[in-house]
């Protein structure tokens, strides 16, 4: 992987299509100004299709987006468990005695405010072996909504605090929700940032099923998945334990059975 300076935005296709699209659509209006219903239908729908690119997490439309892990890690039976959301204080540390019983490691994608609030879970995490990459500063629920500025402001505050925190600036970045719109990979490309994704979830911030959270990451689980788990905003299962805490074992043992390593983002680069 290349040393996380900022790096050159490329346009997807779709967004110099879009750019087209919208250019001659104006410009079709110069000589023939009746044509405004056609023009506003082929901007319309080519808003729409942006938006629903930036509605689909894993969607490479709108930028590099990293749901699978590269060959390199795939033919070494890696697999990645990410964590976002943290670092929490009731949870946090037994999610890492969980990995630590496991001989496995993490990426915990941290909100910044929370690392503020809890450095010593930082630095924990570090100590551990794991890695800590950039979810947003304050994980706002309109974070997909932000412009250039709003997305700059979050994602370098959170950027800074993290680096600060950590020792070691992140080199990967997770929007809240995985919700995005096209003026986010610009922000990442001059930060130095790649978007990570994931290749399936488990739903565990609302599903108190342990059992299915642990159906949905595991079914056809191969090497090269990045699996999606919380341990902030986790739901509870009946007897109020956080269910990251009943599915991780699960996840765990299921790879060692399979012959998979789970690591980080990072060491999956190598």
């Amino acid at each position: 992987m290349s040393d996380p300076a900022h790096r050159r935005w490329q346009p997807t296709p779709l967004i110099v299509i879009s750019v087209l699209l919208h250019a001659l659509a104006l410009l079709a209006l110069l000589p023939r100004p009746e044509l405004w219903p056609w023009s506003l239908a082929v901007i319309a729908i080519n808003q729409l299709l942006i938006t629903a690119a930036g509605l689909w997490p894993r969607s490479h439309w709108l930028g590099p987006n990293w749901t699978r892990l590269p060959a390199a890690a795939i033919t070494r039976n890696e697999v990645a468990i990410t964590i976002d959301d943290g670092p929490d204080p009731l949870v946090t540390p037994a999610v890492l005695d969980i990995l630590d019983a496991h001989g496995a490691h993490a990426t915990f994608f941290c909100i910044g405010t929370q690392a503020r609030a809890h450095p010593d879970l930082i630095a924990d995490i570090v100590r551990r072996g794991h890695s800590v990459e950039n979810h947003s500063q304050h994980h706002h629920h309109n974070f997909s909504l932000l412009g250039p500025r709003g997305f700059r402001r979050e994602i370098l505050a959170a950027q800074h605090t993290l680096s600060e925190l950590s020792g070691q600036p992140p080199r990967f970045f997770r929007a809240p929700a995985g919700l995005r719109n096209p003026f986010l990979e610009p922000v990442l490309a001059h930060a130095g940032l790649r978007l990570a994704s994931w290749t399936r979830r488990g739903y565990d911030t609302h599903e108190r099923d342990p059992a299915r959270v642990a159906a949905r990451l595991l079914d056809r689980l191969a090497a090269g998945d990045i699996l999606l788990l919380h341990d902030g905003h986790a739901a509870r299962t009946t007897d109020g334990q956080p269910v990251i805490l009943a599915v991780l074992p699960r996840v765990l043992a299921t790879c060692r059975a399979a012959g998979l390593r789970p690591v980080t983002l990072e060491d999956a680069c190598q």
